[in-house]
């Protein structure tokens, strides 16, 4: 639980989710919460039901086109005459006379009373008005003027588009405060008129008497279900090759002709309005550019469909909400970067399919804006903190490893910061010790300036020898090194490498000695030791101060044969399970078989020459004699073993370990050795 609170990626995750509701409340982002349900209803008018596919029969439009205008000879239509249509479809039995004709201004040729006249014969008419509002309030009412308002009825119309570039127009909304005093849309008005009822609230539902129960949003919002068949709609002009100058004057019809124009308009809700392109009265939808008085038809259309496009219950908002935050979190345990993209880029992809498909199939209309992006930051956030997180720790990696791991090792690392384990685990390794021989004597000779530049010269050839071969540096106790393999990554060739760094360590030395001979500055011997076994590795000191190193047995054992070079005259000892590890790759001889100091157990060691089959001139020829001399001693035949030593010297005198059987063999023919005698040889210190 405290880790969880330390997760504030996580904790930034609920609180997104949670203002999610009121920025929903207060539709901060609805213009992109109407974008959705455009693209929704354009794959549900492509791919929805089709089985009711029939515009209603209960609305015919009467519309005022191009072709009206030229044979009517005029623009606009002259309200005496609007007056002659709206009578003439009364008598012809139109129910409800709907005429989306702005009137709120008086007439300039003083034809208000006369078009009140005819409109008062039809028995209160319907006529819009224009509904103000600034963003979602509503500011004001601006009905026909006074004289027409006291024969007809009115509907407002608030139709509007919030995006010029995508269609949005999907719904309508229905404002309580304005409904408080008499005013409605004009397709809810036009309804109520042709089932002679009174709209009213209730709750979060629009009630038409007992006809309907219209489910609203949470900002009561009506949406429109628009045809998969736009062309669909009761056009008199297209259904019947009637125009709206046929209704100016039907004294002139004949019987055939008033019959054909009552069964169109009979028992109906007639809408007139001007579908001219000069009167502009158009707006974007999710079927495209629709005409005003196209989108009132589609309103009424919906709801005598029985407004198959409803809102989803808030239970079932707050529970895909909820799933979409506990899916989000769950992610967020996942610090593989690409795993957890591939769960959250489905699930996402999943929530909008499923959004999607209960728009298109089932009319379900369900907030997808405001979750996807509470999610979708959420998500972004999350990776922002492994990112900082994988950043910090390759910083870490960097400057903890980078002055002593090799740029090829430290690059793993980075790359793939789970092969360093923190703390201390059991590996199988190597691990390497170097020392200056006589490097106290050396150093008396010297100012400590020219100490410093001498050992800084001396440490930076070594460690660029090790870190080549992928070593570790573990540390460094003045002039010595110690370093080793097989962490923090896995190396299976660890002694292999350790062994090749050795050799070219020892020669990288006998360079070093001609330059300081040249520079008459003093020379360097050093001596190395190098074991193979189970090693602790890890992060270790104390909370202020921890060093990654190595103990155990093991390393007591490399550092034990460094300090034994100093008995045989040697430059480099390694134990027979390092010997076995890379005999494949290097060149040996076999030296003595040893208890060190603090140990029971005998050890084989062995001198490291070169690389495999690289040993030749003077040395090859000397090791022929040191085999059989060593072969000799082991057989407790010393006075054999000291000639072949001896002989050995002659060819290479300055060779340390043949010096020492000599004197070895030379003691043990005047003392013998115990006939029990095992052949380990005891060293009496650390050297």
């Amino acid at each position: 639980m405290k880790k969880l609170f330390r997760r504030y990626d996580l904790i930034f995750t609920v609180l997104l989710f949670i203002l999610a509701v009121p920025a929903e409340y207060y539709e901060i982002f609805s213009l992109l919460e109407d974008q959705t349900i455009s693209f929704r209803h354009i794959f549900r008018m492509h791919y929805g039901n089709k089985d009711d596919t029939t515009f209603s029969k209960e609305i015919v439009l009467v519309n005022t086109d191009e072709a009206f205008f030229q044979e009517y000879g005029s623009y606009p239509l002259r309200r005496t005459d609007i007056g002659k249509i709206a009578e003439n479809l009364h008598t012809l039995g139109a129910k409800v006379v709907a005429l989306d004709i702005l009137m709120d201004f008086p007439s300039s040729y003083g034809e208000d009373p006369i078009i009140a006249k005819s409109l008062a014969t039809i028995g209160r008419p319907l006529l819009v008005s224009q509904a103000e509002f600034k963003g979602n309030q509503f500011i004001k009412l601006n009905p026909p003027t006074p004289v027409l308002n006291a024969v007809v009825e009115t509907g407002y119309s608030n139709i509007s588009s919030s995006s010029a570039v995508v269609t949005t127009l999907s719904k309508l909304r229905i404002y309580p405060e304005v409904a408080e005093k008499g005013g409605w849309p004009f397709a809810i008005k036009a309804l109520a008129l042709y089932w002679n009822l009174e709209p009213t609230f209730e709750g979060q539902h629009l009630t038409l008497g007992k006809m309907m129960t219209i489910p609203l949003d949470q900002f009561n919002n009506l949406y429109i279900d628009f045809p998969s068949l736009p062309s669909g709609i009761h056009y008199l002009s297209e259904v019947a090759g009637l125009s709206a100058m046929e209704f100016l004057d039907i004294s002139d019809l004949d019987d055939n002709e008033l019959n054909e124009l009552s069964y169109w308009v009979k028992d109906k809700i007639v809408l007139l309005g001007d579908t001219s392109e000069v009167s502009h009265d158009w707006f974007d939808t999710p079927v495209g550019m629709v005409y005003g008085v196209e989108i009132i038809a589609d309103t009424i259309h919906t709801i005598l469909k029985g407004c198959p496009l409803r809102p989803a219950p808030l239970s079932m908002e707050v529970l895909l909400s909820g799933t979409f935050m506990l899916t989000i979190i769950f992610t967020g345990r996942i610090s593989h970067p690409s795993l957890r993209a591939l769960i959250a880029t489905l699930f996402i992809l999943t929530y909008i399919t499923a959004l999607t498909w209960a728009y298109v199939q089932i009319g379900l209309v369900i907030s997808m804006v405001y979750t996807l992006l509470a999610g979708v930051i959420s998500f972004l956030a999350i990776s922002l903190r492994y990112y900082l997180m994988v950043m910090g720790q390759k910083h870490l990696i960097q400057n903890a490893f980078g002055q002593y791991l090799s740029p090829k090792v430290v690059d793993i690392l980075v790359k793939d910061p789970s092969k360093l384990t923190l703390g201390g685990e059991q590996r199988e390794m190597t691990a390497l010790f170097s020392d200056v021989a006589g490097f106290s004597s050396i150093s008396e000779n010297l100012t400590p300036k020219e100490l410093v530049h001498l050992l800084n010269e001396y440490l930076t050839a070594m460690c660029n020898i090790i870190a080549r071969h992928h070593g570790t540096i573990d540390k460094f106790e003045g002039d010595a090194i110690i370093a080793f393999w097989g962490a923090p990554i896995d190396q299976a060739d660890h002694a292999k490498l350790a062994c090749l760094a050795c050799i070219d360590m020892q020669k990288e030395m006998h360079h070093m000695r001609n330059r300081l001979k040249e520079a008459n500055r003093p020379a360097m011997h050093i001596r190395i030791g190098l074991n193979s076994g189970p090693m602790v590795v890890g992060n270790m000191g104390s909370a202020q101060r921890m060093d990654y190193t190595i103990m155990g047995d093991a390393v007591n054992l490399a550092a034990r044969l460094e300090g034994a070079n100093k008995f045989y005259g040697s430059d480099t000892l390694i134990s027979e399970t390092t010997y076995k590890l890379a005999q494949e790759v290097i060149d040996v001889r076999q030296l003595d078989t040893v208890r060190v100091v603090g140990k029971r157990e005998a050890v084989t060691i062995y001198q490291l020459l070169d690389r495999k089959n690289q040993v030749s001139g003077t040395m090859a020829e000397m090791l022929v004699y040191y085999e059989k001399g060593l072969t000799a001693y082991q057989n407790m035949d010393f006075s054999q073993a000291l000639l072949f030593f001896q002989t050995a010297l002659k060819i290479l005198p300055t060779d340390g370990p043949c010096q020492t059987y000599v004197d070895r063999c030379q003691q043990f023919l005047l003392t013998p050795p115990d006939h029990h005698w095992d052949g380990v040889f005891q060293l009496t210190s650390k050297g």
